[in-house]
């Protein structure tokens, strides 16, 4: 295996493995929002047309 490819990370006391960053990327998350980048939420918090509907529906296996 090659150096520069990921590796699984056991994580003690988790059902989920990490990987380990690949040499030359940026580790950190990209979070939506954070740099400015995502417009800000619109209008009133008012319900829009579909909002009731959408709050009587259940899923078919409920």
């Amino acid at each position: 295996m090659s150096p520069d490819r990921q590796r699984i990370e056991r994580v003690r006391g988790s059902r989920r493995a990490r990987l380990t960053p690949v040499p030359g990327t940026d580790p950190s998350p990209d979070v939506p929002g954070e740099h400015g980048d995502a417009p800000p939420p619109q209008g009133d918090g008012a319900s829009g047309p579909n909002d009731e509907r959408m709050l009587r529906d259940v899923p078919p296996h409920y």
